[in-house]
């Protein structure tokens, strides 16, 4: 029997990002995904939405068919 995985190469939030400290962020995704670590990625609202900053996943778990991983926003775009 498989077990469905997907491999993401972007953070999308949709919006659903926690805040813990000042620039590390929680999400829970529904299904298993792998992120690599460390390497730095575009974070976005939405799959085409537009570049909010890069984020670099600190921490991933798989469990009961969510993933929940840490990021930190390394770099943040702004209109400023």
């Amino acid at each position: 029997m498989g077990m469905p995985l997907e491999l993401n190469t972007m953070i999308v939030t949709k919006g659903m990002e926690t805040r813990l400290e000042e620039n590390l962020f929680q999400l829970t995704k529904d299904g298993y995904r792998l992120y690599p670590l460390d390497i730095p990625m575009e974070v976005r609202k939405t799959k085409n939405g537009e570049l909010i900053g890069i984020g670099q996943i600190k921490r991933v778990e798989l469990e009961q068919n969510t993933t929940m991983l840490v990021y930190e926003l390394v770099r943040l775009n702004s209109t400023n």
